[in-house]
């Protein structure tokens, strides 16, 4: 073999060398450790929480916000539950009302006063004992006003007090018989009519004062008497407080001079006038007393209900 032909395969091999990958650089050296041989490599499901875990965690704290926030509310039920233990400021305001309010206490049979007395005489004006009504308006004054003067009894009231006036000749000049009779009649339930307006409606109103009859109920005998004949001189006002009987002892005495216009002359003496003014005081002393007395002897005399 010539030159030429060696030096060919020469070329032909250095140019496969030439061509092939060069060589790889070594990798630099780390100085972290080495993981174990037998670790597994953490994987994406594991480096998060699980689903599970975190609906866990999610109730927990539902659970716990829940817990808070109905401790105030199973309080305040437990209070207003049991009634025993009242917030302060309530307990504040019901002490109020308390103090306030007007006393009712239970009326027994024998201190209970009737609107009608033996089913027939008017007993409108009287207060129950122990009972605080609030004062009277004008209106209910002018009712019972009416009342005791209209009321069928007092037409039987006139008719006997007329028939003993004309008996015993109070007033000669009207007559005697039956046309005598009727002059003191009318003449009797004019009185009584102007008398009523006067006393229970119309002073009263004017002075504030409250007409009605406060019975005692309880105390002894001649106390209870004494009591109930001074109501012509004392009486509640509009505020409670006991005052001078203006609209009684005024009203009487303006009834009398409004009868001077239809009593014959010799009844219009000073004399008859304060004759007939202190029957019509002692009336109403008696009458009050009779009120007064009345449930006991309905209930411990009669054995009834007054």
């Amino acid at each position: 073999m010539n030159f030429p032909s060696r030096i060919v395969p020469l070329l032909a091999i250095a140019a496969c060398f030439s061509f092939s990958a060069p060589a790889q650089e070594a990798p630099p050296v780390s100085n972290a450790p080495a993981p174990a041989p037998n670790s597994p490599a953490p994987s994406a499901s594991s480096a998060q929480p699980s689903t599970a875990d975190k609906a866990k965690d999610d109730r927990d704290q539902d659970k716990t916000e829940t817990n808070q926030s109905s401790q105030p509310e199973q309080s305040g039920t437990s209070n207003a539950g049991s009634g025993t233990q009242p917030s302060g400021e309530k307990a504040a305001g019901q002490n109020a009302e308390q103090a306030t309010a007007p006393a009712s206490p239970s009326t027994r049979p024998d201190q209970e006063q009737p609107k009608r007395i033996l089913g027939v005489m008017p007993n409108f004006r009287a207060v129950s004992a122990g009972a605080l009504p609030p004062p009277p308006t004008a209106k209910e004054s002018f009712i019972i006003a009416t009342e005791n003067s209209f009321d069928y009894s007092s037409f039987i009231f006139v008719g006997a007090t007329s028939a003993l006036a004309e008996w015993t000749v109070a007033h000669p000049q009207l007559g005697q018989g039956l046309p005598g009779y009727g002059r003191y009649y009318w003449r009797g339930l004019l009185d009584k009519t102007d008398g009523n307006y006067l006393v229970i409606f119309a002073l009263p109103t004017v002075f504030h004062q409250d007409e009605r009859y406060y019975a005692m109920g309880k105390g002894t005998i001649l106390r209870r008497g004494l009591y109930a004949g001074s109501r012509i001189v004392i009486t509640p006002d509009y505020h409670g407080h006991n005052s001078f009987n203006i609209s009684e002892l005024l009203g009487r005495g303006m009834a009398q001079g409004v009868s001077v216009l239809y009593y014959p002359s010799g009844s219009r003496t000073p004399g008859a006038l304060a004759t007939k003014f202190v029957y019509a005081i002692g009336r109403d002393a008696l009458t009050n007393t009779f009120r007064e007395f009345w449930p006991d002897i309905a209930t411990h005399v009669l054995h009834r209900h007054p």
